[in-house]
């Protein structure tokens, strides 16, 4: 499973305690997460996208994300 995590919370200003903090677990867990190591069960990926504010698929993936700015006009 791929996810954005890491992405989403430098974006948003967020530290790996804040976002632990807000769910509830430990912000080492969060590195876990954002490294690939621990991949989460349904109801924190739900939690986790409910905190970023975005669905489930813009958070996490069974393919690898496209790099940014990997798209060009054709």
């Amino acid at each position: 499973m791929y996810n954005r995590i890491l992405l989403l919370r430098v974006e948003r200003g967020a530290s790996r305690k804040d976002l632990a903090d807000a769910l509830g677990f430990h912000y080492q867990t969060v590195g876990y997460l954002e490294r690939g190591k621990y991949n989460p069960g349904l109801f924190l990926a739900l939690r986790i996208a409910e905190y970023f504010n975005v669905p489930m698929e813009v958070v996490f993936s069974l393919k690898p994300f496209p790099r940014l700015g990997s798209e060009v006009e054709k």
